[in-house]
């Protein structure tokens, strides 16, 4: 069982001009639930924490739980609005957000919701909920509850947008160094993060300050993985991009359940992955990614159709 932590939200895309204004397309998104969903559509049990408003918009972030077999338990309905974030593409494909969530239901989420969070194999925390409250201090509450005895995955997803201060987001990242067993984070995070580190210097602190496994995701040169054992590179696979909206969402929930399936979702197992096995994961996991990138929006693949 999986439980994924953090905010649940509308992108917005828009479509074009029209005659009077502009025309979009709301689509369900924010990392933490694309990750849950990614779970959910490969397969694996999964429940989300996290903050939905009581509106029309949050009834409708309900529905997908239901939709997508994601369990609901653990939600806080708030009253408060549901956040919006309003994407547009390059001509890559490549997004860039803005977001509208000051004082949104994903922010509200406080220590006395705990009580309704299970146990779980393993809990998946990321994106701009660890780092704005009090929800961040609700997840930070939540990881140093479980971190001893469950898998504790992680994904800072930068938004400086949200919380322009990058020393919080480093503050942040340098906390769960030592309670996290899988750490993935892009290269634009960790340029933003850390100008002028070479990502290798980033991953061998991370692996010496007790996080096992580092995988840093490249974006068109693809993924490696670091752990104490090595190293492994892996190449990305061929897509015609549409867009790369929920991509590293998708790989997350990937090696996530490519961690479940073979019997690895234990902290004592990741810390013992080989060369082989890591070639394995990250070729699932972007496989999985290229899927995604060859569809508009988040929308993630299913078991079946990665291989």
């Amino acid at each position: 069982m999986f439980i994924v932590c953090g905010e649940a939200l509308f992108d917005v895309f828009s479509t074009g001009p029209t005659a009077t204004g502009l025309a979009f397309d709301g689509r369900i998104g924010g990392s933490p639930f694309n990750v849950a969903m990614g779970l959910a559509r490969l397969g694996q049990p999964v429940g989300f924490f996290g903050g939905i408003g009581t509106g029309f918009a949050g009834d409708r972030l309900m529905q997908a739980l239901a939709d997508e077999g994601i369990q609901p338990g653990a939600v806080a309905r708030v009253d408060a609005p549901t956040t919006l974030s309003l994407i547009g593409l390059d001509a890559r494909g490549v997004p860039s957000y803005a977001f509208y969530g000051h004082g949104g239901a994903d922010r509200q989420v406080r220590a006395e919701h705990l009580t309704a969070v299970p146990a779980a194999s393993a809990y998946h925390f990321g994106s701009y909920a660890m780092v704005v409250e009090p929800v961040g201090a609700t997840l930070r509450a939540l990881v140093e509850r479980e971190h001893q005895r469950s898998v504790i995955s992680y994904d800072p997803n930068i938004r400086a947008n949200v919380e322009p201060n990058l020393d919080i987001w480093r503050a942040t990242l340098q906390w769960m160094l030592p309670r996290t067993h899988f750490l993935k984070v892009s290269d634009e995070d960790l340029a933003l993060l850390y100008p002028g580190q070479a990502t290798s210097t980033f991953a061998h602190n991370a692996l010496a300050a007790g996080t096992p496994l580092v995988v840093v995701t490249l974006g068109a040169k693809g993924a490696v993985a670091y752990t104490q054992a090595g190293t492994v590179t892996m190449p990305p696979v061929s897509v015609q991009v549409v867009d790369t909206v929920g991509a590293g969402d998708t790989f997350q929930a990937a090696l996530l359940t490519w961690l479940a399936e073979t019997g690895r979702l234990t902290p004592a197992a990741i810390k013992t992955l080989d060369a082989d096995a890591l070639r394995e994961a990250l070729a699932f996991a972007a496989r999985a990614a290229a899927i995604t990138c060859g569809r508009r929006g988040a929308d993630l693949p299913r078991r079946g159709e990665v291989g």
